[in-house]
């Protein structure tokens, strides 16, 4: 009896298993002990619609299945061999726990007589990813002990990993499977895996019933609310002075709220990574002065859908009304996991967020049309669009300077998507989201990113992955520091199916922290670390197409190049954008925004007085 054999059987069961609940990607990284895990896969991806995607950087391999996870909504399956190739992995991980996006792990391992006794490659696996997986599964491994009978050792193992699936379907979040296999690993010809074919047979037919299980778990995902909240929403909505805040989300539920919105007559507030705006843009510039801050204090409801806002100072904004003046605080967010930093007072709904608005609009269509007409509150933050224009006027010298800078980026975001029919964005953390907040636009285009533990890793990847899945145009947007991070990724956009512009501001290093309290005197050597590196050399090594424009009319001329070079076929690969900056230029601009809207709005004021006198 072969116990290369038997390995492949198992593993064959697993990924058939896997497929059955509906993964359709799975990333493997090279490596021996894999082996079984890999081939099958392989195999198992020519004979059905499973997709196999290779990286030789496990790191960069979780993000890239992080990326499908986050652009599908299904389970993306992760192969890796034993040893720190299973530790590269926890960063990818880390983020899936705090987004929800579902990966499972599937970690080769050697036996368990091989960990602890200083075997080769081996480490202790067992809980490796601690609390940022749902759940582990430690399978047996597989043996050839007559005393312990095939079928029932693999009826054994496909429960367990049926019973992970089906919580993970309620919960979302990653799956850690770890799969010991014996050696050998490798298989001389095909009449080893065949002579397990009917133990195979008779464990898939004993997990048949498992298909329905996820229906036995509790769904936290309802379709609707209580009626005890709906009729307290009905009843007390029409006469807040409300605001309605829209996160992270897919783009057609934001634009479902935007539209809602309209109905209510209230100001809305919409996060970068929701993919719209609104007349009340620019927020976390214009609310640093006190007067509109004031202003928006008056509201004494705040609808919230999603979360994860980029902005700080929408943060504050809540907490000061719902601490200081007692403003109701509803939130509506898909994801079981609880974000309320500041430890607020809040009705918090956990369900899908179509279906909530879905709710709110039926339940309010007869009472709108009764009695919004007649309501005083609708429209009560209107006069507050005045600081998206002030914002825009202070903004206007720097919308169209020469050279090109990272806040013109930002301030001309919507303008530099329109070049890609149908493309989608990606952002990336640190300095650049936050430009994107304060400065950008963003309409109708949807937008993803890492902002769960918000780190500069791994973004390269992330955003391939989302590509990968969803095979239209992209932009990626990241700083030089995220690049650096994540060269090894640039290997994954040597060929590409459709045209991604990775655009990446190089300010020499860590330029966000011109924007926080850091110590002047330590700025640079702890916090900056400038390096003096350019990519023209990297892009030359993955292949990629490269420029770097001074202009924003050169950045325009060369996306609309490279998109007439792909389309007739010329080039297969991304184009990497550098726009090199001055490390401080950014937050310069930022302050001499910030100056020129507040003496726009004294000028405001100062004319107002006047005529009232």
């Amino acid at each position: 009896m072969s116990q290369a054999g038997l390995n492949r059987i198992w593993a064959q069961a697993i990924l058939e298993t896997l497929a059955q609940s509906g993964v359709k990607h799975i990333c493997i990284a090279p490596g021996s002990r894999s082996t079984p895990l890999s081939l099958e896969a392989l195999e198992l991806a020519q004979r059905s619609e499973l997709t196999v995607h290779t990286h030789f950087d496990e790191r960069g391999l979780g993000f890239l299945a992080l990326g499908i996870a986050k652009a599908t909504q299904d389970p993306v399956a992760v192969i890796v061999t034993s040893g720190t190739a299973v530790a590269n992995l926890l960063p990818s991980v880390a983020e899936s726990g705090l987004t929800g996006e579902k990966l499972i792990l599937l970690t080769s391992d050697r036996p368990q007589s091989l960990i602890g006794v200083g075997a080769n490659q081996a480490i202790v696996q067992k809980g490796i990813f601690s609390s940022h997986v749902r759940k582990s599964v430690e399978l047996t491994s597989p043996s050839r002990d007559p005393n312990q009978p095939t079928p029932q050792q693999l009826i054994q193992a496909l429960s367990d990993i049926n019973h992970a699936l089906a919580y993970q379907h309620t919960v979302s979040g990653s799956l850690h499977i770890n799969c010991p296999y014996p050696e050998p690993l490798y298989i001389q010809s095909e009449q080893e895996k065949q002579q397990y074919q009917p133990d195979l047979v008779q464990a898939m037919a004993a997990q048949s019933h498992y298909l329905e299980l996820a229906k036995l778990y509790p769904s936290y995902n309802v379709p609707e609310l209580t009626n005890g909240t709906q009729q307290a929403i009905i009843n007390q909505l029409p006469h807040f002075k409300g605001i309605i805040l829209i996160g992270k989300m897919p783009l057609d539920e934001a634009q479902k709220i935007s539209q809602w919105a309209k109905t209510l007559g209230w100001p809305v507030f919409a996060d970068p990574q929701s993919g719209v705006s609104s007349q009340w843009a620019h927020y976390d510039l214009w609310l640093q002065q006190p007067a509109y801050f004031e202003q928006l204090l008056q509201a004494d409801c705040i609808l919230q859908f999603g979360a994860r806002f980029v902005s700080k100072r929408i943060g504050q904004f809540i907490k000061q009304a719902v601490t200081d003046h007692q403003c109701h605080y509803w939130v509506f967010e898909p994801n079981i996991s609880v974000f309320n930093p500041d430890r607020l007072p809040q009705q918090r709904t956990v369900a899908a967020i179509g279906d909530c608005v879905a709710m709110l609009d039926n339940a309010l269509s007869a009472s709108v049309n009764q009695i919004m007409g007649l309501n005083p509150m609708s429209g009560w933050a209107d006069k507050l669009q005045q600081a998206k224009v002030l914002v825009e006027q202070a903004a206007a010298d720097i919308q169209q300077s020469h050279p090109l800078t990272e806040c013109q980026l930002a301030l001309n975001l919507a303008q530099l998507t329109s070049l890609l029919p149908s493309a989608e964005l990606f952002i990336g953390n640190s300095l650049i989201v936050r430009l994107a907040d304060m400065l950008s636009t963003i309409e109708s285009t949807q937008v993803y990113s890492n902002r769960g533990a918000s780190g500069i890793d791994g973004l390269v990847a992330t955003a391939t992955g989302v590509q990968r899945a969803k095979n239209i145009p992209l932009f990626t947007l990241l700083g030089d520091t995220s690049l650096l991070y994540d060269l090894n990724s640039l290997a994954l956009l040597t060929a590409v199916s459709q045209p991604h512009v990775v655009l990446v501001t190089n300010n020499d290093g860590g330029a966000i922290f011109d924007l926080l309290p850091v110590p002047t005197e330590q700025k640079q050597y702890l916090y900056q670390m400038p390096h003096g590196y350019q990519f023209a050399h990297a892009a030359h090594q993955f292949k990629l197409n490269y420029t770097a424009p001074d202009s924003w009319s050169a950045l325009l001329e060369t996306v609309q190049q490279y998109r007439a070079k792909f389309e007739q076929g010329e080039t297969r690969s991304a184009l990497l954008v550098e726009v090199v900056t001055p490390p401080e230029q950014a937050s310069q601009q930022i302050k001499s925004i910030v100056s020129k809207m507040t003496e726009l709005f004294n000028t405001i004021e100062q004319a107002g007085k006047s005529h009232a006198l």
